[in-house]
C-alpha cells in the first residue's frame, strides 16, 4: 500500500514522501497515529495544501524537543533489582521500568519514547536512546544494581569495597613480618649470649 508520510518516520522516510508499506502496518499504525495518509490523488492535493502548516507544526515540535533534550541529556537513574552472582537479573528492566524511574527522578519520559533493542537483563550501566521527536533523540544512562552502594561503585562515586580491606590486610601482614623479624633478632641475641656465657 502506498502512503504519504505526514512526518519523518525512522527507517521509512521523510515528511511528504510517498512510500510503499505493508497494508497492516499502514492500517494499524501509520494511519491511526496520524503519521501517514493513503496515497490517493485527493490525499496528495490535500497534503500539498496543508504542507506549510504541517512543516511549521513539525518545526515547533522539534524545537520543543531540542529544548527538552538540552535539559535532560546525559541524566542517569538507578534501578535496584535482584540478581545472581553472575550479574544476571532475576527478570529484566523494560522501557516501562525506565520511564517510571526517570519520572520519579523528575524527568518526564513516555515509555514509547524509550528505544530499547532488548530488555536489560544484566547488572551495570546501560545507555538508553530516547526519541523525543522523530528528528531529535538523546542518550540517558540507566544504572542497574542490587543496592545503592553497588550503584555508586558502578558509577565511580565510591571505591570498590576490596580496596580498604586490601590496605588493612597489607598493613597487618607488614606488622606480622616486622614482629617475626624482631623475634628472630631476639632469639639470635640470646643464642649468642648463651654461647659466650
Amino acid at each position: 500500500m502506498d502512503v504519504i508520510l505526514l512526518e519523518r518516520v525512522e527507517k521509512l522516510g521523510q515528511m511528504g514522501e510517498v512510500v510503499k508499506v505493508r497494508a497492516g502496518h499502514a492500517r494499524n499504525y501509520l494511519i491511526p497515529q496520524r503519521k501517514a495518509l493513503r496515497a490517493t490523488k485527493q490525499a496528495l492535493a490535500e497534503f500539498e495544501a496543508r504542507r506549510t502548516q504541517l512543516e511549521a507544526d513539525n518545526l515547533h515540535r522539534r524545537d520543543e524537543a531540542a529544548a527538552v533534550k538540552a535539559e535532560i541529556e546525559g541524566r542517569s537513574v538507578v534501578i535496584i533489582r535482584q540478581a545472581s552472582e553472575a550479574k544476571q537479573l532475576y527478570g529484566s528492566v523494560t522501557a516501562r521500568d525506565i520511564a517510571d524511574a526517570f519520572t520519579a527522578a523528575g524527568v518526564t519520559v513516555d515509555r514509547r519514547q524509550i528505544k530499547l533493542e532488548a530488555p536489560i537483563k544484566t547488572l551495570g550501566i546501560a545507555d538508553v536512546r530516547v526519541a523525543l521527536h522523530p528528528e531529535v533523540d538523546t542518550l540517558l544512562h540507566v544504572n542497574v544494581a542490587r543496592s545503592q552502594d553497588e550503584a555508586d561503585i558502578q558509577a565511580g562515586k565510591a571505591p570498590p569495597p576490596g580496596d580498604d580491606e586490601d590496605d588493612d590486610a597489607l598493613a597487618e601482614a607488614d606488622d606480622v613480618a616486622a614482629g617475626e623479624s624482631n623475634l628472630a633478632d631476639i632469639i639470635e641475641q640470646e643464642l649468642a649470649e648463651a654461647e659466650r656465657g
